[in-house]
């Protein structure tokens, strides 16, 4: 395995946030781009974990979905607030409004796609994903692809999950960023 490819500093102002399926690849990706990137790396799931004292398995089962994402919601506020990061959010981040609007007000979105036998494949070799819990994973998956699939769009950037080293996937996502850098830059707060 060579060294990972050089590229000119980006200047990130604002938070890098992936979105995508479960099994997409978003928290290995995230840690290493944010190693090229210089930045603090968190994974949405394991602050929430952290932030309750539970599993995320434990507080599905506990209070169920809707307060699952408020609190997630409140988890990615927080980080969102603070100075640039990469974050891996969990894959149905997306569907709070709250977040979804944070997102597209604080950070470039980049989301990372995956066919679904990869998604598949990837997400049931664990057995803590709550929404895989049915007996049905394949199905479950193909569903929330399809209702999630709209908010996924709206992201700013979209990279393909390749199959090879995610060193792969980084190297695309450095790529559309270096294409679009003012997506790095801030937004001025108009309110001040």
């Amino acid at each position: 395995m060579g060294q990972p490819r050089k590229h000119p500093k980006l200047e990130c102002e604002r938070a890098v946030v992936l979105v995508g399926m479960m099994g997409a690849g978003k928290t290995t990706v995230g840690r290493r781009l944010a190693m090229r990137l210089d930045l603090p790396f968190y994974d949405a799931d394991q602050e929430i974990e952290k932030a309750s004292s539970m599993s995320v398995s434990d507080l599905f089962a506990a209070h169920g979905e809707k307060s699952f994402r408020e609190g997630e919601a409140r988890v990615i506020r927080r980080l969102l607030e603070g100075p640039p990061h990469v974050l891996a959010t969990g894959g149905g981040a997306v569907t709070h409004p709250d977040t979804r609007t944070l997102i597209k007000e604080r950070a470039v979105s980049i989301w990372i796609k995956a066919d679904l036998d990869t998604i598949v494949a990837r997400a049931t070799k664990r057995n803590t994903r709550p929404l895989l819990q049915n007996g049905d994973p394949r199905g479950t998956l193909e569903r929330l692809i399809e209702e999630r699939k709209p908010y996924y769009e709206a992201a700013d950037i979209h990279v393909e999950s390749q199959s090879g080293p995610h060193s792969n996937t980084v190297d695309l996502i450095i790529d559309a960023l270096e294409a679009r850098p003012d997506l790095l830059t801030a937004v001025k707060d108009n309110a001040q």
